[in-house]
């Protein structure tokens, strides 16, 4: 089962799964609104199942199906209904933002295995999450940096480790100064030095959102203390993550920047098999430069760790005005060097309520939205 199939990271599982047809079979798909090509998935795989979240394609997509046999399912409801299919054993969820995190809770409840790309699941309601885990159902992430740590750890018991470390390419800007910034253009931000990805993540990566909101996502998915979280700067990718244990010894996973691999380790997990990645050349690669992130340099890092330590609705909120701020940004309406200040000012006006049910953590999403175009039109 594959949650964001047309996206970036919905493209390369599909690339996996044509490379292990003796292992790996699709019985469900979901897209947001490219209904075309969902179609063409639809075409290619043969899956029992498919849904499209946007109601407008409705039409299209059953007109370009035409006669294949396929149950199809519409709207935020209907994506919900794939990721609980039956005889899918595993859900890999690439949806972006918000919207992926119902469809995570879904596939818990069913007992699912949950490949989960959605770090946004976590950072929104990582103890609502917990609390699912508890219940039933497995994750196992895909974000290449919480990958690399699952692996680590399997090197040492959790009460051994020291802390973890989670590595950053530092984007296209690193090492410009903050005052520098402001000339910045979408153009600009969105080539990214070593990942190809989708819009929103590459703006995240450029501003270091994306490891703002991996910090929050790290300290619920390991059910680690804050204090425990490390991030360091890697401008080569090659190092993901690094776990520190107590008696001093540090393992690193390292692999070439490629989303395939994560997305493979986790539809096989616990085997390792072959697949359709490049092998990592450490004598051609030379050196690998690391450093530590400077919070001066990247700002986003301090809201990070400022969520992890709240919890509550304050997850909601950031991922919300930041989605906002993006968009703005990416609409020429707002600075490359404004987009850190709008989320952060969001955040300050925001009281966190703890013990947030699902409709209050809604409710923070939806306030967190107005309150961001609030402080734009006041600023």
């Amino acid at each position: 089962m594959v949650l964001g199939s047309t996206g970036s990271i919905g493209a390369s599982t599909l690339e996996v799964i044509r490379s292990m047809p003796e292992r790996l079979r699709l019985v469900g798909l979901s897209a947001g609104s490219q209904w075309e090509k969902l179609a063409r998935q639809v075409r290619e795989f043969k899956p029992r199942a498919a849904a499209l979240a946007d109601v407008r394609g409705r039409q299209p997509l059953r007109q370009a199906l035409g006669e294949v046999e396929v149950e199809l399912f519409f709207g935020s409801e209907g994506v919900c209904e794939v990721a609980g299919l039956a005889g899918a054993d595993v859900v890999l969820n690439a949806i972006v933002g918000w919207a992926g995190f119902r469809p995570t809770l879904r596939a818990l409840e069913c007992g699912r295995v949950l490949a989960l790309a959605n770090k946004e699941s976590l950072v929104v309601g990582g103890e609502i999450v917990r609390d699912a885990l508890r219940r039933g159902g497995t994750i196992l992430p895909v974000d290449s940096e919480q990958s690399a740590i699952l692996q680590a750890l399997r090197s040492g018991r959790r009460e051994e480790v020291a802390r973890v470390i989670i590595t950053a390419s530092g984007g296209p800007f690193r090492g410009v100064p903050q005052r520098e910034l402001a000339g910045v253009t979408p153009e600009q931000a969105l080539r990214h030095p070593t990942w190809r990805m989708g819009k929103k993540i590459t703006i995240d990566s450029a501003t270091m959102m994306n490891k703002a909101l991996e910090i929050v996502e790290t300290r619920w998915l390991f059910d680690l203390p804050v204090e425990q979280i490390e991030v360091l700067i890697h401008p080569q990718s090659v190092v993901h993550a690094l776990v520190e244990f107590v008696d001093g010894s540090v393992v690193a996973q390292l692999g070439v920047p490629d989303m395939k691999l994560p997305i493979q380790f986790a539809l096989s997990y616990p085997a390792r098999v072959e697949g359709p990645v490049q092998r990592l050349d450490l004598a051609q690669l030379g050196r690998l430069e690391l450093r530590g992130a400077d919070p001066e340099e990247y700002p986003a890092l301090k809201l990070g760790y400022e969520v992890a330590r709240k919890g509550g609705t304050s997850g909601a909120v950031l991922n919300a005005a930041d989605e906002v701020a993006v968009e703005l940004f990416l609409g020429r309406k707002i600075g490359f060097n404004e987009i850190v200040p709008l989320v952060a000012a969001v955040l300050e006006a925001h009281e966190v309520r703890q013990g947030a049910d699902v409709e209050e953590l809604e409710r923070a999403d939806r306030w967190a939205r107005e309150e961001a175009i609030r402080c734009l039109a006041q600023s």
